[in-house]
């Protein structure tokens, strides 16, 4: 079933996606007490304030303006090279006022949005990330996905769910199910003659499938299948075979996002339990 809402593809719907999110975390924390900053959020470690700092650092970097190198504490949630990265931004800003860093990414943003709408960039324009050059389009579909999650993780701690079924979570479902392959089979390790189904209901619907396989290489592989077939090539495979995972868009992107653990989830499994968890459990791909 193709994804409903459909994420964009086009440079221009992928700049606007990215503007929403960013937009909707300052929306979200500029009229915040200073109490209501130092909530803690399901990402280890970050309060909202913390989330915001992230978010304004990450786009500041992008500009070609990268925080002042600092000393991080040995924090027990820094569990990575890439992670005490992301955490000098955060530790820079931990003493600042709440209101004062979602200022700062205000005006971050309006440049930041600037820059991307310029004329002479194209999909293929290759920029700067943290994680090394990367075509334009890849690069924002990457900004996407780390700012909506950080998004829902200021919503989940106010309690302002929202923006499920937005541009940007439609692009965020897309980059997880295109990883899914990987997940399977190089993370879960799925066996070869197993098929995995992953039905989304909503806000963001998708159905997705993967077929295990075993290469030219003689290693397993990861095929996507889709509906519209009833042989061992479309939907419904050998009786045995099939694993299907039911769940909502947000609990499936609050795993991905590695926010919520496999017992936390509200899912619905029809097959083989063991696959399934199996599933879930590797579906964490933030680092």
């Amino acid at each position: 079933m193709p994804m409903h809402p459909s994420a964009p593809e086009d440079l221009q719907g992928l700049v606007e996606a990215f503007g929403h999110t960013a937009q909707a975390v300052v929306d979200l924390t500029f009229t915040l007490a200073e109490s209501d900053f130092e909530k803690p959020t399901q990402c280890p470690g970050w309060t909202v304030k913390d989330q915001v700092s992230h978010v304004t650092s990450i786009e500041l970097a992008m500009l070609g303006r990268p925080d002042r190198d600092i000393e991080v504490p040995p924090y027990d949630h820094v569990r990575s090279e890439l992670g005490a990265t992301l955490e000098k931004g955060v530790e820079l800003r931990r003493k600042r006022p709440g209101r004062e860093v979602v200022e700062e990414l205000q005006r971050v943003l309006a440049e930041r949005m600037g820059r991307l709408r310029d004329p002479e960039l194209t999909e293929d324009s290759v920029v700067d990330t943290l994680l090394g050059p990367k075509p334009l389009a890849q690069a924002l579909r990457l900004r996407i996905f780390d700012t909506w999650c950080h998004e829902q993780d200021i919503r989940t701690a106010l309690g302002r769910i929202g923006n499920l079924d937005s541009p940007a979570a439609a692009v965020s479902v897309d980059w997880v199910i295109k990883s899914l392959p990987q997940i399977v089979v190089r993370r879960a390790k799925i066996e070869p003659g197993k098929v995995v189904m992953l039905d989304l209901t909503g806000p963001v619907q998708v159905r997705a499938g993967i077929r295990v396989d075993v290469g030219e290489d003689g290693r397993p592989i990861g095929r996507e299948m889709y509906s519209g077939g009833t042989d061992e090539t479309g939907p419904i495979p050998a009786i045995g075979k099939t694993t299907n995972i039911k769940m909502a868009t947000e609990p499936f992107m609050r795993r991905a996002a590695g926010r919520q653990s496999v017992d936390e989830l509200h899912y619905s499994a029809f097959g083989d339990d063991e696959v399934a968890r199996k599933v879930l459990e590797a579906l964490a791909i933030t680092p």
